[in-house]
């Protein structure tokens, strides 16, 4: 064994002067390869399928995995310690292992797929498995490339802001193939308006999603929802991590920005938190569903109503609001489906909650440390984070069924109408789906249905709004301020004034957006009724989805206004603020101190 690698050594040695070169054009194919692979797989799935299609892409893929395959023979043998290597990257070699055992052997998985459906189902979707192989390897790759952003002369909050805008261009060029609809031409701002309220977990719709798209539109929709979710930067920094290397400061400075992180060091732990979380709790919120649909939902078949199980349970805890029915939940909510609408409404409670808040109540470790040490408490933030969105939603649930009991409540009997009442209060203030009709709501209502949506969920999470925690650090900050105290306490801590003043800037910022957006729709849309056009942009910039159905109706340019507060309530205003603001120089001055007249 040790000749041997004396043998390699010598070996490498000789080659090492090549080896740069050698690696650099490997990398460069890798770009080319994906890039021609995904536009193939782009092009199968979004235009008509043919025959030559399927060969094409058939042969394009298996192509590409095995130039992944000798890119990474050849990197094994450039490394200078290959068990390393191997260790490193035991993912990508095994799924490269398979692909070449398949390849050589199809007999040896011939056997192993004993079971005939199993059988029949690789045979008709060779291709599909092929291409999940290909996305695999990709994402593989991800965890050793994407740390080299991190070279970039950009801030976190331009990486958070990019990562959106790329992802809100790719979902409206994929929406915009001719097989994401069921006809007729999608128009560049209609898909550019889906795919940013779906990146944009908001639900706003100008086209019916139930009849409009087909699967795999539904898909693309579903996809964005999700990304756009937990946030695409969280990926791209989750898979740095994975791979042992460090995705650098930039990366942690984002994710602790984002997710309001105490320490740099916590970010890894919470981006595995994410994507265990989200996992789990959608995995588990589609099981629940779908033994929740009952008959009063008819489907075509099995696979639809796991599909609809699955797209509604990643909606709900994505906060999104998007529906696969015409009228969102309204005819579920007549149908009086309890069950189903609990379902829905725990799903955007957790995702509202945010991951730290989730981490903190749940979090095994965190468990353990308050059951050994009994002076261990919940974090300030998750307490926080509890009251007040337990106070909305008891607030929202009390006004929405007395000022309603004679309205849209009529008829119904005291249980379902308390149901209809905390099933609104709890996504009015970010999910966006209705049980009810929102046209028919009273105006103190949808006025009240602003205040809820400005709030919205708790920070880090899938919701919007200037969060929870925001409002009441302004509400705490209001009565100190009265009270004539110096600081601004929660739960016998001092809150830093930094947090304090990022709290008015969010609102001061949150407010101009807002009334700068109404008065804009104002002028473009003048005959739409100005309560209605208010209700549409809080909906928009807290993405929260709610509509009295005027969104198909607005002008072009009050769409754009529409995709813009979308977007900007999404990534968040500070983090536009962050990146257009210049770097101060020096602060250790401070000019003679004056008094001046307010109120």
């Amino acid at each position: 064994m040790n000749r041997f690698f004396k043998i390699r050594e010598k070996i490498n040695l000789n080659i090492f002067g090549y080896k740069k070169s050698i690696l650099g054009v490997l990398r460069y194919f890798t770009v080319l390869v994906a890039f021609f692979v995904i536009a193939g797989v782009v092009y199968y799935y979004g235009f008509s399928e043919t025959e030559l299609s399927y060969r094409f892409n058939f042969f394009l893929v298996r192509f590409s995995l095995v130039f992944f395959l000798v890119r990474y023979i050849v990197q094994l043998f450039f490394d200078f310690h290959p068990l390393d290597f191997i260790r490193k990257r035991w993912f990508e070699g095994v799924v490269l292992l398979v692909f070449f055992v398949d390849a050589l052997f199809p007999v040896f998985f011939e056997s192993i797929l004993y079971f005939h459906s199993i059988k029949l189902f690789v045979e008709n979707h060779t291709l599909l498995l092929f291409q999940l192989y290909f996305l695999v390897i990709v994402f593989w790759e991800l965890s050793h490339t994407a740390s080299g952003l991190g070279h970039l002369k950009t801030g976190p909050a331009t990486l958070l802001v990019l990562s959106f805008i790329f992802l809100i261009l790719a979902g409206t060029g994929m929406l915009m193939l001719p097989e994401m609809t069921t006809g007729g031409h999608f128009h560049f701002l209609d898909a550019l308006f889906t795919a940013t309220s779906a990146s944009c977990v908001t639900g706003l719709t100008v086209v019916d999603t139930a009849t409009f798209f087909t699967l795999k539109g539904k898909v693309i929709i579903m996809v964005l929802i999700q990304l756009g979710g937990i946030n695409i930067i969280s990926f791209a920094a989750f898979f740095a991590t994975l791979s042992q290397r460090k995705g650098g400061l930039k990366y942690q400075s984002l994710i602790k920005d984002l997710l309001s992180a105490e320490q740099l060091s916590d970010t890894r732990r919470i981006l595995r938190a994410i994507i265990k979380w989200s996992l789990t709790i959608e995995i588990a919120g589609s099981f629940l569903l779908y033994f929740s649909w009952g008959n009063a939902i008819h489907f075509a078949n099995n696979e639809e109503k796991v599909f609809s199980s699955v797209f509604h349970a990643i909606s709900a805890f994505n906060n999104a609001g998007f529906s696969l029915f015409s009228d969102n939940l309204y005819q579920i909510g007549l149908k009086n489906m309890v069950h189903f609408q609990l379902i829905i409404a725990l799903l955007v409670v957790t995702g509202g909650l945010g991951f730290f808040v989730l981490q903190d109540l749940f979090g095994i470790s965190n468990i353990r440390q308050r059951f050994n040490f009994k002076w261990k408490s919940y974090h300030v933030s998750t307490k926080i984070t509890l009251r007040m969105s337990g106070i909305l939603v008891l607030t929202g649930t009390v006004v929405f069924f007395i000022l309603e009991k004679n309205g849209v409540l009529a008829g119904k009997n005291f249980g379902n109408a308390l149901v209809a009442s905390l099933f609104q209060s709890i996504t009015t203030r970010t999910a966006g789906f209705n049980t009810i009709d929102i046209a028919s709501l009273t105006k103190p209502v949808l006025l009240f249905f602003m205040m809820l949506m400005f709030v919205g969920a708790g920070s880090g999470s899938t919701g919007g709004g200037i969060k929870v925690t925001t409002f009441a650090l302004i509400i705490k900050s209001t009565i100190a301020t009265i009270r004539g105290k110096k600081h601004v306490e929660f739960f016998k801590r001092n809150i830093p004034f930094e947090i304090v003043n990022k709290a008015y800037i969010i609102l001061v910022y949150a407010l101009f957006v807002i009334s700068a957006s109404i008065f804009a729709l104002s002028i473009t849309d003048p005959d739409i009724n100005f309560v209605q056009l208010a209700f549409e942009e809080f909906s928009a910039f807290a993405t929260v989805g709610l509509s009295t159905g005027i969104t198909p109706d607005l002008s072009n340019a009050g769409k754009a206004i529409i995709i813009i507060s979308m977007y900007v309530g999404r990534i968040g205003i500070l983090s536009i603020a962050m990146m257009l603001s210049k770097k101060v120089l020096s602060s250790k001055y401070q000019y003679a101190k004056t008094s001046i007249m307010v109120g």
